[in-house]
């Protein structure tokens, strides 16, 4: 992996300006829906939701308390085939009668997001809602709902803003596309 991102980058799918202009309705909305809920909790899904959860909240106006979940559907840079999903750091809070608020920067297939949402219900919170930043509705496998979607985007390989190539360029203030041919791991 190179020091810059310029070679891995085929197009700026999503500009930073576009990008903030749409995670700051996001949180416009929200809070007009969370404005007489008691109890809201962002769980924002590790690595990838960060950087959208950290813009987000400063456009959330109505209280709420912040955990993180780490899961792991992907491999060293390739996408675990079997479907399995684990989870490698679990809330650190009680969420029974909470109004969750899942934080998530793609969801392609469905799946990881279809195993945190059943495994959540168990834990008997008030309501289950996701807010996604990009949505890859046409390569979905499973029926899940999103509350909230910063942008629908094609089924193409992206990095940047949260989203990494490799574990890098996460810091990317823009959603870019990866160049054909230069990210080998692509199922």
């Amino acid at each position: 992996m190179g020091r810059s991102y310029e070679p891995y980058l085929a197009e700026v799918l999503i500009d930073e300006e576009k990008l903030q202009s749409r995670v700051a309705e996001l949180g416009r909305q929200i809070s007009e829906d969370y404005e007489s809920v008691k109890d809201l909790t962002l769980v924002c899904i590790l690595k990838g939701g960060v950087m959208f959860l950290t813009d987000l909240v400063r456009h959330i106006t109505v209280p709420h308390t912040m955990d993180f979940m780490a899961i792991s559907s992907y491999g060293q840079g390739v996408r675990d085939s079997t479907g399995h999903v684990r989870i490698v750091m679990d809330l650190s809070a009680d969420v029974r009668g909470k109004h969750l608020l899942l934080v998530e920067d793609i969801v392609d297939s469905g799946r990881t997001l279809e195993y945190i949402t059943r495994m959540l219900k168990a834990r008997e919170p008030a309501e289950i809602k996701i807010c996604a930043l990009l949505d890859k509705r046409e390569r979905r496998e499973v029926d899940i709902h999103l509350d909230y979607v910063g942008f629908e985007i094609p089924d193409k390989f992206v990095f940047g803003y949260g989203l990494d190539l490799d574990e890098y360029f996460r810091n990317l203030p823009f959603v870019g596309v990866v160049r054909e041919g230069m990210y080998y791991h692509r199922d």
